[in-house]
């Protein structure tokens, strides 16, 4: 008995030695990466479409059904894009949908409307990307250099956009009437509509300049310890800047989306997008705290709840239903976060 146990002990390593490797798992370690967690969601888009088709059956199935999900998910997921950016660097921005509604209605504006026919559809574009950038670059100014938390400075802008669409549209909607503009906007190419096509285009270059630039690294390292960023030599109050005017761009992008689609510029475009958008973040693994981000969890993220909602469209049921399902299923994704957050902890802290 004695000799079993003294071999059973092991010696504590030498000074200077190297304590022996603590072995991961590949696949636990796969699946607990943004692959794995990616692959969940595909799988839950991918169940949820088996019940669409299990309970509607064509109604569910047929190409212009599938167009319609994805038509309704783009103008919600370009303005994830940006909010995935904004989270991963431990940020919130809440004036997205007022801003949405605002670069609508001054982008309607009869004289601008009416100077776009005499040159270019692309000036209500521009007019609109200018006042989303505007009300960005407003965001971020305040949260970085008046060091007021995002989440109030946003909540300002949220309240200040929407009382100025209603004061320069006069509470009145505004009908989009441009020709060249509703031409394009409705326009399909190789038989998808444009709109989805912008999502996919957004998508992609959000994916690019997160993943494969020095902007999007430096990004997630403000998110993961905005200190030792600064210490590093990022310069943080510009780059949160950056990151706000980031997202009231792709803001600008879902306003002319959204214009295109309803044809009128009103105060009420964009109500509550803002939930809905952190939703889609969340749900796709981006965390709220910052420090990680994920374009293709947010484009899963987006297309769940959209696919949640026509499904629950296409059987009759009550909108309260969806909405306990939806916040039923943002539970369940901040639990898992939570989960994953200290199962990522003790794993550093073994290390």
């Amino acid at each position: 008995m004695s000799e079993s146990k003294t071999a059973a002990v092991q010696p504590p390593p030498a000074d200077g030695a190297t304590a022996p490797a603590i072995r991961q798992n590949p696949m636990r370690t796969w699946l607990g990466g943004s692959a794995g967690r990616n692959l969940g969601l595909a799988l839950a888009v991918v169940l949820l479409c088996v019940v669409g088709a299990a309970t509607s059956g064509d109604r569910f199935l047929n190409l212009e059904n599938m167009l319609t999900i994805l038509r309704y998910a783009s103008i919600t997921g370009v303005i994830c894009i940006g909010m995935t950016f904004v989270i991963t660097a431990g940020g919130i921005d809440l004036s997205v949908g007022s801003v949405m509604g605002l670069t609508t209605v001054v982008a309607s504006l009869t004289a601008v409307q009416r100077t776009a026919g005499e040159t270019s559809w692309l000036l209500m574009v521009a007019v609109a990307l200018a006042v989303g950038m505007f009300a960005g670059l407003i965001n971020g100014v305040i949260i970085a250099y008046g060091n007021v938390v995002a989440f109030m400075a946003t909540l300002a802008m949220l309240v200040a956009a929407r009382g100025a669409a209603e004061l320069i549209s006069g509470r009145r909607t505004q009908i989009v009437i441009e020709p060249d503009f509703l031409s394009v906007m409705r326009s399909n190419f190789l038989g998808v509509p444009l709109l989805i096509w912008i999502f996919a285009l957004v998508a992609a270059a959000g994916w690019f300049l997160l993943n494969r630039t020095t902007f999007g690294r430096r990004t997630v390292a403000i998110g993961g310890n905005l200190e030792a960023a600064r210490l590093a030599g990022i310069k943080v109050k510009r780059h949160i800047v950056w990151l706000y005017v980031l997202s009231g761009t792709t803001v600008g992008i879902a306003g002319v989306m959204m214009m295109g689609r309803t044809t009128a510029g009103t105060s009420t475009h964009g109500l509550l997008f803002e939930l809905d958008a952190i939703a889609a973040v969340v749900v796709g693994g981006t965390l709220l705290i910052g420090g990680r981000g994920t374009i293709v969890g947010t484009v899963l993220g987006v297309l769940l709840f959209s696919i949640l909602i026509n499904v629950f469209t296409q059987n009759n049921l009550d909108t309260s239903v969806q909405q306990v399902a939806k916040g039923a299923i943002i539970v369940a994704a901040v639990l898992l976060q939570q989960r994953f957050a200290v199962r990522g902890t003790r794993r550093k802290g073994a290390l």
